[in-house]
Order: C-alpha cells, then sequence, then structure tokens
C-alpha cells in the first residue's frame, strides 16, 4: 500500500502569499528546451497548497499533491527549506 504514496507528485517552489488561513500560494518555476529551437523556455505555475507549518512569504518550500481539501487547494507543504532571512 505504500507504493501510492511515492507516486504523489512533488514540487519545490517559493512562498508568495500567506494571507489566507492555514494556506499559502507557491510559485514554482521550470526550464525546458523548446523541441524545435532549443532555446531554453521557463514557466510559471501557482499551486495553493494547505500549509500547518507556518510559512511565509518568501520561504522556499516542498509540496507534495494530495486530495482535493478544497475548490483550489490539492497540495499540502512537506517542509519548509529555507526560511526568508
Amino acid at each position: 500500500m505504500t507504493e501510492g504514496r511515492n507516486l504523489r507528485k512533488v514540487r519545490i517552489g517559493k512562498v508568495i502569499s500567506d494571507k489566507m488561513m492555514k494556506t499559502v500560494v507557491v510559485l514554482c518555476e521550470r526550464q525546458f528546451a523548446h523541441p524545435v529551437y532549443k532555446k531554453i523556455i521557463k514557466r510559471k505555475s501557482k499551486f495553493k497548497a494547505h500549509d500547518e507549518q507556518g510559512c511565509h512569504e518568501g520561504d522556499v518550500v516542498k509540496i507534495m499533491e494530495t486530495r482535493p481539501l478544497s475548490k483550489d487547494k490539492c497540495w499540502r507543504v512537506v517542509e519548509i527549506l529555507e526560511r526568508q532571512k
């Protein structure tokens, strides 16, 4: 039964908003090469994540996919990798 947990997606991103109760908005950036032109392209995604650990704006966090917790929230904060100074 534990192999199901390992299939969950994990992302690392920066907290850009902590104004909601127990919810943070995490900005995740990714880079990839264009399939034809080979130029490096940057893309950004914003995720709402459940936060029990007390993250603040500017923190770097690891988030993991989970069951839907609300209309927009289906990620949770696993750990805080780096606190904002």
